[in-house]
């Protein structure tokens, strides 16, 4: 931390900062730092006040170690976020990882906050409740990228001590889209607070806790993620008649219906 920083962290770096996401939080983090670098392939606009703008391929290795340059710690967005064919995976999320961490670790950034998602856990039913202890059973090749994602942190974390709260996001949109997720919905204004929790926890270690809001209808147990200090402010609950409207009855032979992950769980061949 420089002499003059008021901030933990004084310089974030945000990858997929023009993704959906990104796009929720830019504005938002700039108020958490005193340099925000954002990147992504998509287009990131002109850097406003405080901003640093950096576009880089993830699996560039040379290009995302330069955008580790002097960076603090990371909320890691970027990659590929729907199931596709497994060798545009592999090169976003899987070396496109490898290659932020050893960055990382090159250039001393001490936390890493990494977009997990809960298709890490796609394969486990919708009348089951689950927490981040359990075995992974991802649903997909986006799934298995994210638990490779996973893994990694925790070797960066158990051989190098670079921190990382791996969040398992679920659907964080303005509003859900259908009665999955009433289940696993997330605001932007908690997904904001889900990021800095991750950031401002004193000792997080190696860490996974499910993205999501004060739903009354949950799939996931946080309770092994409670010393993050996540306390989620929303709930899905005024949004329930219109997604039951939308779809009066569900088929309870669709894969979909049955499994957390959704329609994932059935996507593709490629």
């Amino acid at each position: 931390m420089t002499a003059t920083s008021t901030h933990m962290y004084p310089r974030l770096l945000l990858t997929g900062a023009a993704g959906g996401l990104g796009r929720a939080l830019r504005p938002r983090l700039t108020k958490r730092c005193d340099v925000l670098r954002v990147s992504d392939l998509g287009n990131l606009g002109d850097a406003g006040p405080g901003e640093e703008v950096m576009p880089a391929p993830l699996q560039d290795r040379p290009a995302v170690f330069k955008l580790l340059e002097g960076v603090d710690a990371v909320i890691h967005l970027g990659g590929i976020s729907t199931e596709q064919p497994f060798d545009d995976i592999v090169q976003a999320n899987i070396i496109g990882a490898y290659n932020l961490y050893e960055g990382a670790r090159l250039h001393g950034t001490r936390r890493i906050v990494f977009a997990s998602s809960n298709h890490v856990t796609g394969f486990y039913r919708q009348d089951e409740v689950i927490d981040a202890t359990m075995p992974v059973r991802p649903d997909g090749y986006y799934g298995i990228s994210k638990a490779f994602g996973e893994n990694l942190a925790r070797f960066y974390f158990d051989r190098y001590g670079i921190e990382t709260v791996c969040l398992r996001i679920g659907s964080s949109f303005p509003a859900p889209k259908d009665r999955r997720m009433l289940a696993t919905w997330m605001s932007y204004d908690d997904l904001e607070r889900l990021v800095v929790a991750s950031l401002s926890s004193p000792v997080v270690g190696y860490s996974v806790i499910y993205g999501m809001s004060d739903n009354p209808h949950v799939w996931w147990d946080n309770t092994p993620a409670k010393h993050i200090g996540y306390r989620p402010q929303d709930s899905s609950e005024p949004f329930r008649a219109a997604a039951e409207a939308k779809q009066p009855t569900l088929d309870l032979k669709d894969p979909a219906v049955i499994y957390q992950g959704g329609g994932f769980v059935k996507a593709g061949p490629f």
